[in-house]
C-alpha cells in the first residue's frame, strides 16, 4: 500500500482546479464571505482562533495535495481555509502590529506581484489550465492566499479609513469587477489577465458583504453577528460544493478550451 507521503509526492494526473463557470464565481464569493466571517468569529479568542486557523489550513492542504485530480470538496475546503487564514493574516498586521490599512494593502499587493512574477518567470504561464504539476499548484495556492489577504486589507481600507462603509464598498468593488469582464468580452483583454483581476476583486466584494451582514450598526453593519454569518455562508458553500461534486460539471476538459 502506498504511503500518504508517496501519494503526495506523485505529480497530478490532470489539472487540479475547476473549470471557470458562473457557479465557480458564486462559490468563490461565498467562500470569501465565509472566510471573512469565520476568521472574525475565531478572532473573539485570539489564541484559540490562531490554533484553529493553522489546523484548518494544514488539514486542508494535506487533503488537496494528496489528490491527483481536481476533487471539488478538497479544492474548496482549502480555498475556505485560506480565505480564513488570509483574513487572519491581514487583520493581525493591523490589529496586533498597528500597521495602517493602507500599509497592509500595499504589502499584500507587493507580495501578490512578486508571486505572479516568480510564477510566470518559472513556468512561462499563469493559466489555470496549466495547474498540472506540484510546483504550479504551489504557485497557484500562494497566489490565492495573497489575493485573500489583499482583498481583506483593501475592503477594510475602503470601509473604514475612506469612510465608504461595508455595503458601499461591496457595491464599488462589484462595479469594478465589471471592468475586466467587459474588457475580456468586448475588447479582447487577455483571458489570463481578466481572470486574475476578477479573482482579486471577488475577495473585497465577499469580505465587504460578510462584514456588512455581521458587524454592528455602529460601524455600518446589519448586526447579524460573526458566528451566524459564518455558519450560513459555510452551509451555502457546502451545499454548492456537494452539487458540483455530484454533477462533476466543473471538471476541466483535458485540453483547456480557453487560455485562462
Amino acid at each position: 500500500m502506498r504511503t500518504a507521503a508517496r501519494r503526495i509526492s506523485e505529480e497530478p494526473l490532470a489539472a487540479k482546479v475547476p473549470e471557470i463557470t458562473a457557479l465557480f464565481w458564486v462559490i468563490k464569493l461565498l467562500t470569501t464571505a465565509a472566510g471573512e466571517a469565520t476568521s472574525d468569529a475565531l478572532g473573539h479568542n485570539v489564541a484559540i482562533g490562531a490554533v484553529v486557523e493553522v489546523a484548518l489550513i494544514v488539514v486542508a492542504a494535506w487533503l488537496q495535495f494528496r489528490t491527483r485530480r481536481y476533487f471539488a470538496p478538497a479544492y474548496w475546503f482549502l480555498a475556505l481555509a485560506i480565505a480564513t487564514t488570509g483574513t487572519g493574516a491581514a487583520d493581525t498586521m493591523h490589529l496586533t502590529f498597528g500597521i495602517p490599512y493602507a500599509g497592509t494593502t500595499a504589502f499584500w499587493a507587493l507580495v501578490l506581484a512578486v508571486i505572479f512574477w516568480r510564477w510566470y518567470r518559472s513556468e512561462g504561464t499563469l493559466s489555470i489550465h496549466s495547474i498540472t504539476t506540484h510546483r504550479r499548484e504551489l504557485y497557484y495556492w500562494a497566489t490565492v492566499f495573497a489575493t485573500f489577504a489583499l482583498g481583506t486589507a483593501v475592503g477594510d481600507l475602503t470601509a473604514t479609513p475612506l469612510h465608504l462603509g461595508y455595503l458601499t464598498s461591496a457595491v464599488v468593488f462589484s462595479a469594478a469587477i465589471l471592468v475586466p469582464a467587459i474588457a475580456w468580452w468586448r475588447f479582447g483583454l487577455n483571458a489570463v489577465v481578466g481572470f486574475w483581476t476578477a479573482y482579486v476583486l471577488t475577495r473585497p466584494i465577499g469580505a465587504s458583504l460578510a462584514d456588512y451582514v455581521s458587524k454592528s450598526h455602529r460601524i455600518s453593519g446589519a448586526n447579524f453577528g460573526d458566528f451566524p454569518t459564518a455558519a450560513v455562508a459555510v452551509v451555502a458553500v457546502a451545499i454548492l460544493v456537494a452539487y458540483v461534486a455530484v454533477t462533476r460539471i466543473d471538471i476541466q476538459q483535458p485540453a483547456g478550451k480557453a487560455d485562462i
